[in-house]
């Protein structure tokens, strides 16, 4: 039995009234935010970097599919995992409805990952995923952008990740995180070799640019469900990693 506070309909608008008021400033200032990122300088790419994908090797150029605009998922399955993370699964989850309504408003989309390509193959199709998923095994890619780290870094304890160095050699590792990299057959160490991040690029006169970048929790908005659970009775009510793979959940 919930102890929550009850009230009358009478007190449930006059409060409802008030956050509605907070929403909104929080709306106003999601549009500020998104002007922001625009306004960010665009960086243009200097490196050429080569995926592997379903219609064949690729440059970067070649992701936009004739696009001016590319976002870029940057899913954590490296080339020794038996599984993709299971977070980014859950997230990705929500990517397939999506695409479609982005290449028709000029924006090409993919997820990248350092696993080879018959890795992401078969995951996808235990996954019955249909989004786009380029391999970049043999690419400087994802070391440049910061979601996979080498041993080196690793070892020195200055790993580059979300805009500042930190030291990710757990001195003790939690159940938690064990518990997570065993879902993708790996280890602790191995599995934080790779992060999660979103990048966005623009093509401009044969130029490809780097425009935006989010890393850890700035790509919350990306999962879907936390927007619903952030609207549901009880909120997120977590109290450790709850969420599975779709098709690992009971009866599912």
């Amino acid at each position: 039995m919930s102890d929550h506070r009850s009230g009358t309909r009478e007190e449930w608008l006059s409060a409802r009234l008030e956050l509605l008021e907070a929403e909104k400033e929080l709306t106003r200032r999601g549009d500020e935010l998104a002007l922001m990122r625009r306004d960010l300088p665009w960086v243009p790419i200097e490196k050429d970097y080569s995926f592997e994908t379903d219609g064949g090797t690729a440059s970067l150029a070649d992701l936009f599919e004739g696009r001016s605009q590319l976002l870029i998922y940057h899913f954590m399955f490296g080339p020794d995992f038996t599984a993709g993370c299971p977070s980014c699964s859950a997230i990705a989850d929500g990517f397939a409805g999506s695409v479609v309504h982005l290449a028709n408003h000029d924006v090409a989309f993919t997820a990248v990952s350092r696993a080879p390509l018959a890795k992401l193959h078969d995951y996808k199709r235990r996954m019955n995923w249909s989004f786009p998923w380029a391999s970049s095994f043999e690419s400087d890619f994802n070391y440049d952008f910061h979601v996979s780290h080498t041993e080196q870094e690793w070892q020195s304890g200055a790993v580059d990740y979300n805009f500042r160095s930190a030291d990710f050699r757990p001195s003790e590792e939690s159940p938690a995180l064990i518990e997570i990299a065993s879902g993708a057959g790996t280890d602790p160490a191995t599995f934080r070799k790779e992060g999660p991040g979103m990048s966005a690029f623009a093509l401009e006169d044969g130029v490809v640019f780097h425009t935006y970048s989010a890393y850890g929790r700035g790509v919350d908005g990306l999962w879907g469900m936390y927007s619903w659970l952030d609207r549901a009775p009880l909120g997120r009510n977590e109290t450790g990693i709850w969420w599975r793979r779709h098709d690992e959940y009971a009866g599912g």
